[in-house]
Order: C-alpha cells, then structure tokens, then sequence
C-alpha cells in the first residue's frame, strides 16, 4: 500500500468520521445540543475540505495511486452515510432521504466496479450532475448537522432540508443516468452472469 500525504489525508477523513459520529452521544453535561451540532459540522466541514485537497494535491505532485483512488470514494461515502444515519436518528432527514442516497451510492459504487473489470469504467466516470449533487448534498449535511441560524440570518434547517432534497433528486437522476450509459453492457452480459 503506498504512504503519501494525499492517502493519509484520506485516512484522515476516515478517522474522522467516528468523531462526526460520536459527539451527539456525549452526555449533555460534558457538551450542550448546540455545542454538539456546532462542534460534528466543523468536524465535517474539516473532513470535506480534505477530500478536495488530497485529489488536488494527488494530481499536482503526481501521487495518484490505484489504492489512493478506491480508497477516496469509501472514505466519503462512509462520511456520508454515517453523518445521514445521525441525522436520521435525531429526526433532521426522513429515513427515505437517506435510504435513497446511500443506497444510489452502493448501486452506483457496484456498478463502476463491474464496468472497471471490463475496461469501461470511462462509461460511468463523474457527471456533472453528479457533482452537483455532490455539491448540495455537501453543503446540506453539515448545515442539518448545525441545526440552527447561521450569523443571526440563515436558517440552516431550512436550507438543510432543502438542499438535500435536491440532492435526492438529483441522486436519483445521476443514477438512471449512469445506468443509461452502462445499459448496452448490461445488456450484452446479462446472459453471461451467473
């Protein structure tokens, strides 16, 4: 497994998911709601700013790796999930939501596996409406993690709920829009699979 700063600062969103995570289940004596929503969206916000600076610093010192690019996509969908199922359980995102978003993620995560094993995996590399549900998701989810008005003017709860129900529908948009380009494959191999 190769050691560089672009892999350890994916294993540092990994370790931080756990802590995102965590601070909702210390005991109200050691931090208040407002505190915990505060202190998991910094902790979120850290653990998204590294998932754009180890691909940027990966392509700029020419440190890509084929661990480093199955690694980067774990690391944030274990982020994403994990920050979803707490804010599930805290009544801020209708199971649905969430349920819709992870699952696109492992639908779409085995099929660019199988399409890789075929040498297609340029067939359902990013879209950009995948990156723009990337974005709103992103900025829905720590915003729902804070739960509160930001600088006296913006109601992230609102805005939380919002923008993530635009990243749901465009989840659902990316994924028939991957499974459209990966359909003639599909296809041609679904008589082949055992």
């Amino acid at each position: 497994m190769p050691l560089n700063t672009p892999i350890l600062l994916t294993w540092l969103r990994v370790a931080l998911i756990p802590l995102v995570v965590g601070v909702f289940y210390l005991p109200e004596s050691v931090m208040p709601m407002f505190d915990r929503g505060l202190a998991s969206t910094c902790i979120f916000v850290v653990a998204a700013a590294t998932d754009w600076f180890d691909g940027f610093l990966a392509r700029r010192w020419n440190e890509t790796s084929a661990f480093g690019a199955f690694l980067d996509p774990v690391a944030d969908k274990l982020m994403v999930a994990g920050a979803l199922l707490v804010l599930v359980q805290l009544d801020r995102v209708n199971a649905a939501v969430a349920f819709i978003i992870i699952g696109r993620e492992i639908a779409i995560s085995a099929l660019r596996e199988w399409m890789a094993q075929l040498g297609a995996s340029k067939s359902v590399a990013v879209s950009s409406i995948g990156k723009i549900k990337t974005a709103a998701q992103m900025t829905a989810i720590p915003m729902l993690l804070y739960y509160d008005t930001l600088f006296g003017l913006i109601d992230t709860r609102i805005w939380g709920q919002w923008l993530l129900a635009v990243a749901a529908v465009l989840t659902v948009w990316s994924m028939f829009y991957y499974l459209k380009k990966a359909w003639p494959l599909i296809k041609q191999y679904s008589g082949h699979l055992p």
